[in-house]
């Protein structure tokens, strides 16, 4: 069994994606060292639910690596305006499933000593957006979506 190299810094690039909101989801995750090596990337279908809930599985999930992975300080990286903002407290959170996963997120940040919460442009988060879609068409080809008729 190869043992995970620790790391003390990662940047976390997470994304959520769902197709019909609601409608099947799925979470894309890319975890970089300080040196910008890839130590982890995650595509994770997670059924049916909202844009706004695969966002903060995402961001749950990709903590929970991180703190696998020995990291001390994080930063996360979002295209997701409302995550972002809500993280920050800037935004409330009204949603009663969000309010749920936002109190997740928020006990989650304390186990890291520094947590940095970037905004950025789509264009950036490209790779976690391409596995978060990458999890919504595995799921496709798992289930059976045939009609058929008995006779």
């Amino acid at each position: 069994m190869m043992k995970k190299k620790r790391c003390d810094f990662l940047s976390l690039y997470v994304d959520g994606a769902a197709r019909g909101n609601p409608g099947p989801a799925g979470v894309g995750i890319i975890l970089e060292d300080e040196n910008k090596r890839i130590v982890a990337n995650i595509d994770k279908f997670i059924g049916n639910a909202t844009n706004n809930v695969a966002e903060y599985t995402a961001l749950i999930t990709g903590m929970e690596e991180a703190r696998k992975l020995g990291a001390k300080a994080i930063t996360i990286n979002t295209d997701s305006q409302l995550l972002a903002k809500q993280l920050s407290g800037e935004y409330r959170v009204k949603n009663p499933v969000l309010k749920e996963l936002h109190e997740q997120a928020r006990k989650a940040l304390i186990h890291f000593d520094r947590v940095i919460v970037n905004n950025i442009p789509r264009e950036q988060n490209k790779g976690a957006d391409k596995l978060a879609n990458k999890a919504i068409d595995g799921s496709a080809s798992q289930r059976n979506d045939k009609s058929f008729v008995l006779k």
